[in-house]
């Protein structure tokens, strides 16, 4: 460990960091390295630069477009991700070798055995694992990947063996199941590199001429690849029968779900399959368990925003409301909240449709609505349970709404989620659910409306002065909102904001991650007032502003004089509205 001490003796990190990551390093058996990288003690450039005078071993910065696949290929890709080492170049008969880990004696004695088995003499130099990461990209792109099972599935189309490999069954001139098959590779690869690229969702679409392959990522649909159509059969039977799926049934809808192990990780997908005019087309959610206990901080939650919403959850019960349209992050906010409120003190029991991520200590429960099992019945069931906190997925009907507010005034924390555009809104949404006026000041603790904005790259973002228009624009904003929002924002020097470039780091597209504008609308006694006269959602919306709420778009404006998202951003998701 010698990079911690290094660390500690330049008062870097305390004696109590340098304990920790040791500590670490027994627990999980990571590396020292890897953990520094996850704390941020340091960054990953100095922490190499010390690696490299430590153990006096050159340190190299490679560009991926300046390595030939032929030199990358001179290390079997398994022993290139096992030992963290890649060719780099080929000079004079000598090849550079790059390596995270040189000190390492196993990585020593694979590379020495490689040698030997492949006849080369090598050089050995000090890389960083994102320069390793972005090189070893290079030995699997998806188009290479999937070129070559494509070549492989036309040979085993033209030897009459495509059902087996389909289907993973034993082939019949061997005794090992076909893992390796092109169309099980093919289904694979297109799961990998999904994830990635940070992608959250897979969209396999038939046209009349080719097989589209786009993925979802931070919200936007990316074109990935384009497939000859004679493979959509084998993709889309091979991903039902992972999914525990009829394959013989391709005239209705189907929904199933399946676990994988990708790059030493184990991920969810959940697949809804549907019918269209060239075919089914497959839906995969990547339902990443890390995206289920993300923090608050994480989520874009701070200020009024963030004390409102622990304040409410700190209460012995009421209801927690989550709005917005589909794909704004409702799920991800309440699976934060159970996070929080997940003790072994309590019992949490949920209600939803589908389960998307499992969490440890928490009863989930999903609906199936087609044998008479939807929220109300649950609902009805959950409440036999002992519950102390309860998660209903949505509240769709009068009925699930009545029980979800009986429950709330009986003594529970009920979170759930509501349509409604914004958050002022859910007044009016559950009065006209036939929820009685004078029950809502009682129950409701808060109602929270968001969107979701992709987030600028921090790596290639552009500080620039905008137009005098936009300018205008901000001021005029800015003079609008409370003054404890803006204790921050510093605009004595002039207006700026920043603009995408895109780099390497966020896949040239400018923006690396998705983070949320929130509206809060918290219950005080002014409220509750009001609401027994039976308000319109703008005298509610009015209140609550002068109480101290921020809009979506405010949150956005603020967001924005941050450097952490764009103008046409906060314009795309607030428009929505």
């Amino acid at each position: 460990m010698k990079i911690t001490q290094d660390l500690f003796g330049e008062g870097i990190i305390s004696e109590q960091q340098k304990t920790d990551i040791e500590q670490e390093i027994m627990k999980t058996g990571k590396t020292e390295e890897e953990i520094i990288l996850e704390k941020k003690l340091t960054s990953e450039e100095d922490l190499f630069e010390r690696k490299s005078k430590i153990f006096k071993i050159i340190l190299k910065k490679v560009k991926p477009e300046d390595v030939f696949l032929e030199t990358l290929e001179l290390i079997p890709e398994e022993a290139a991700y096992n030992y963290k080492m890649v060719p780099l170049a080929k000079k004079e008969g000598i090849i550079q070798i790059g390596m995270v880990y040189p000190e390492s004696i196993p990585a020593q004695n694979a590379l020495r055995f490689l040698a030997r088995q492949e006849n080369f003499k090598f050089e050995v130099y000090l890389i960083t694992l994102e320069n390793l990461n972005n090189l070893l990209k290079q030995h699997r792109t998806l188009k290479s990947e999937t070129k070559r099972a494509l070549e492989e599935f036309k040979k085993e189309q033209n030897d009459g063996r495509v059902t087996n490999i389909v289907l993973g069954e034993k082939s019949n001139d061997s005794k090992t199941i076909v893992e390796d098959a092109p169309i099980i590779k093919m289904v694979l690869v297109l799961l990998r590199h999904a994830i990635e690229g940070n992608a959250s969702d897979i969209h396999i679409e038939p046209s009349r001429d080719k097989l589209n392959i786009r993925f979802r990522q931070d919200g936007i649909l990316y074109p990935s690849l384009f497939l000859p159509l004679n493979v959509h059969m084998a993709v889309t039977t091979r991903i039902k029968i992972i999914a525990g799926l009829k394959i013989d049934e391709n005239r209705v809808p189907q929904d199933g779900r399946f676990s994988a192990k990708i790059n030493n990780k184990d991920v969810d997908f959940r697949v809804a399959t549907f019918p269209t005019l060239y075919g089914e087309k497959v839906e995969l959610r990547i339902l990443d368990s890390n995206t289920g206990v993300r923090s608050f901080e994480d989520l874009g939650l701070n200020g009024r925003n963030l004390e409102v919403i622990k304040d409410a959850i700190s209460k012995p019960y009421g209801m927690v409301l989550a709005t917005g349209p589909t794909g704004s992050g409702k799920s991800t906010t309440l699976y934060s909240l159970l996070r929080i409120l997940n003790k072994d003190s309590v019992n949490i029991v949920t209600l939803e449709d589908p389960v998307e991520y499992s969490i440890a200590g928490v009863n989930q429960s999903q609906i199936k609505p087609e044998i008479g099992y939807g929220f109300s019945q649950g609902l009805r069931q959950i409440l036999r349970q002992d519950p102390n906190i309860i998660m209903v997925g949505e509240i769709r009907d009068e009925e699930t709404a009545s029980l979800a507010v009986n429950a709330a005034l009986t003594g529970h924390i009920v979170l759930s989620s509501l349509h409604t555009n914004s958050a002022t809104g859910v007044v009016s949404r559950l009065i006209d659910m036939g929820i009685k006026p004078f029950l809502i000041p009682s129950t409701l603790r808060i109602a929270i409306s968001q969107r979701l904005v992709r987030n600028l790259c921090e790596f290639c973002k552009e500080k620039v002065k905008p137009s005098e228009k936009i300018q205008k624009y901000l001021q005029e904003k800015l003079k609008a909102m409370p003054a404890h929002a803006k204790k921050d924002i510093d605009i004595s020097n002039g207006i700026y904001i920043y603009e995408i470039k895109g780099c390497e780091k966020c896949g040239l597209k400018g923006y690396s991650g998705r983070s949320g504008l929130y509206e809060v609308l918290a219950m005080t006694d002014e409220l509750a007032e009001m609401i027994l006269k039976n308000p319109s959602e703008q005298e509610i919306f009015k209140l609550a502003q002068r109480q101290g709420m921020l809009t979506m778009e405010q949150e956005g404006i603020l967001k924005v004089l941050r450097g952490q998202t764009t103008m046409q951003e906060v314009s795309r998701a607030t428009e929505e509205k």
